[in-house]
């Protein structure tokens, strides 16, 4: 078999076998197969797609080309989630802790921001002493203890997909969807979890800018998901406007801490809400209504429960429980007023993202530092109406970092004032599984 005869196979529209799929990944993970190669490959199949019993094969070599965590010693039902992304998200803070207080143990790997914020990782590592290196016993015995941990990503699990995306990344193939899928769902199943929750964001701030892709891409992982042996959710959520309120690190766990506490934005709760007892629906085999596990949400939320097993979590993995007020704040705060009467009638949701970076919330390079303490606060949302003068956004920066008047104008832009009033979208915007 040659790597040409694959190529030129993908290029002619024919479907590929398994093992043409698995030849190519294996020589492309062990470098008999060079980048050039990959690259045509990754450019045939953006232009001739894929179709789902490929995208499947393709996942699952992917999944095997490194390590595989199994989790045998957690007791118990164990749960994931992955987001697609978006700006202000931090619900794996929130989601974790609830789902633990629901009883499903959440033994969850998570990545470092490469963009607008911080990853869950940098988030959390925002609490002074928070550690998310554990050994594999103590992941175990943690998750065992509390029900919940949030550990970084092993150096080895699915290299092919490092690879392969650093390569997307600088040919123009990131946004094909058998190949996102494949990115998302072998990193997924490379970790034995019983129930996979999907949050697919949708709109200006998420990398799936129609409804419609997003459905497909939602189906596809769906489907690749249950053909591995898990039970898989989607959640198509709106990513028009940011979610919540707080965007940035040290703040966007100041949210969640709100949230736990029964006293955050009404709009992430909801997302919340959501997303666990889709969760809770598939851990009882659907014996449980969607209302009634939304019920079971909300309860843990305000009776403390969801909120206690955070404080358990920070514990464990070495932070201290009692300083969970005490994050890095920034010197100063600047509040962004509306210059006009009107209403919000639009954000460009990534330009915010984008501003929250260039004030150092988020990484330009990989090599770059997060500040933990910089970020923003929206005040006012799409459909809200205000008057000249009316704060729209604070803007928590460090004047010691340079000049933030060109990110503060950038945020200024992307928030769209008019005399007409516009109706925000709704935040769930569709459910398959």
């Amino acid at each position: 078999m040659r790597a040409y005869d694959v190529i030129k196979n993908k290029r002619d529209s024919k479907k590929l076998a398994q093992n043409e799929i698995k030849y190519l990944i294996k020589g492309f993970v062990d470098g008999s197969i060079p980048d050039y190669q990959m690259a045509a490959f990754l450019m045939a199949v953006y232009f001739q797609g894929m179709d789902e019993e490929e995208t499947y094969w393709l996942t699952d070599c992917m999944r095997t080309s490194g390590d595989l965590i199994e989790l045998d010693g957690i007791s118990g039902i164990t749960v994931d989630k992955h987001s697609t992304g978006g700006v202000g998200d931090k619900t794996s803070l929130v989601l974790g802790p609830v789902l633990a207080a629901l009883g499903l143990k959440v033994a969850k790997m998570s990545g470092r921001g490469l963009g607008h914020t911080g990853g869950t990782i940098d988030k959390l590592e925002a609490i002074e002493g928070f550690s998310c290196e554990l050994t594999r016993q103590q992941f175990i015995d943690a998750v065992n203890k509390t029900g919940v941990v949030i550990v970084g990503q092993t150096g080895n699990l699915v290299p092919a997909d490092k690879k392969i995306y650093a390569l997307r990344d600088v040919t123009a193939t990131v946004d094909s969807i058998p190949l996102i899928a494949a990115s998302i769902m072998s990193k997924k199943l490379a970790v034995a979890n019983k129930i996979l929750v999907l949050d697919v964001k949708v709109g200006s701030g998420a990398f799936m800018k129609s409804l419609e892709d997003a459905r497909t891409l939602a189906r596809l992982m769906v489907k690749i998901g249950t053909q591995g042996g898990r039970k898989v959710s989607a959640v198509l959520s709106n990513m028009d406007e940011p979610l919540g309120e707080m965007i940035g690190n040290a703040v966007e766990v100041q949210e969640a801490v709100e949230t736990l506490q029964n006293k955050g934005p009404e709009s992430f709760t909801q997302l919340i809400r959501t997303l666990a007892a889709q969760a809770l629906v598939l851990a009882e085999n659907g014996k449980i209504s969607t209302a009634d596990a939304e019920a079971r949400v909300d309860l843990v939320l305000q009776n403390g429960a969801a909120y206690k097993k955070f404080l358990e979590m920070v514990e464990i993995q070495g932070g201290n429980p009692a300083k969970i007020n005490q994050l890095p704040k920034a010197r100063q705060t600047i509040e962004l007023k509306a210059d006009q009467d009107g209403f919000v009638s639009s954000m460009q949701c990534e330009e915010i993202g984008l501003a929250a970076m260039m004030l150092g919330a988020g990484r330009e390079t990989k090599d770059s530092v997060i500040d933990m303490a910089v970020g923003l606060k929206l005040i006012r949302h799409v459909g809200d109406q205000i008057r000249k003068g009316d704060v729209i956004a604070e803007v928590y920066v460090n004047p010691d970092r340079g000049d933030n008047s060109k990110a503060i104008k950038r945020l200024r832009d992307a928030i769209c004032i008019s005399s007409k009033k516009a109706n925000a979208s709704p935040l769930i915007l569709d459910i398959i599984s």
